[in-house]
């Protein structure tokens, strides 16, 4: 709860909407710090309580999340300037999905967790391990299309996101389940599906945020409108 006194105080400061970007900034700087390591963890096969420290990381994005909702709310209850607000909505918006991003690491950590063995995707599957980089890149990209509001870098991660991880991930599911690609064990065959749809739905909150920089509010996570 906001007390008025707060509100005074914070009102006083410099600009809230411009602090809840920075550190929106910072969320998302975070969470691409901890993609990175789970996956470096991944493939050294690091110990059990290693992992399970990184995985408490995504308190950090939650506590970010947080922060960045009252500043804004907080902006909006004391400004009179209407016009700021679809910029503090978009925040809100990304937010979301990049609390979605810390959410999908704690799970391809969990793999780790509870594989015994390294998970090095191109010896599981040669086209994981091109998922893998893919969505690496693309989180590295998708950063720096935001920070630049970039439209000629978002549309260009928008236009090969379908092709090079959603339909990519999903062929390798449904190998799995149909048994048209088979392992030594079912528990491979488990990591394998997991993992490919734990990198699909990164890449999916990924292009929401992209859809920030192209799309009017009402279409962010979807499909760019068609131009009149």
């Amino acid at each position: 709860m906001i007390f008025f006194k707060e509100i005074l105080n914070l009102w006083k400061s410099e600009n809230l909407l411009s602090q809840a970007w920075d550190e929106t900034s910072e969320m998302m700087s975070l969470s691409h710090e901890m993609f990175e390591e789970a996956i470096f963890n991944l493939r050294k096969g690091v110990k059990r309580k290693k992992l399970v420290k990184l995985k408490k990381r995504d308190k950090e994005i939650n506590n970010y999340q947080k922060d960045v909702r009252k500043k804004v709310i907080t902006h909006f209850s004391v400004s009179k300037n209407i016009d700021e607000i679809p910029s503090g909505m978009v925040l809100l918006s990304i937010i979301i999905d990049v609390e979605r991003l810390g959410d999908y690491t704690k799970n391809i950590l969990d793999l780790a967790i509870n594989y015994e063995e390294k998970i090095i995707s191109e010896k599981l599957l040669e086209q994981l391990r091109e998922i893998e980089l893919i969505v690496e890149k693309r989180f590295k990209k998708t950063l720096k299309a935001i920070n630049n509001q970039s439209e000629d870098k978002a549309n260009t991660l928008l236009d090969t996101y379908e092709k090079d991880i959603a339909l990519a991930s999903d062929k390798i599911v449904n190998s799995c389940i149909s048994g048209d690609l088979t392992f030594e064990n079912n528990q491979i065959s488990t990591v394998v599906a997991l993992y490919s749809r734990y990198l699909k739905r990164i890449g999916a909150h990924l292009k929401n945020i992209t859809t920030t920089i192209t799309n009017p509010y009402e279409h962010i996570g979807y499909k760019q409108p068609p131009k009149n």
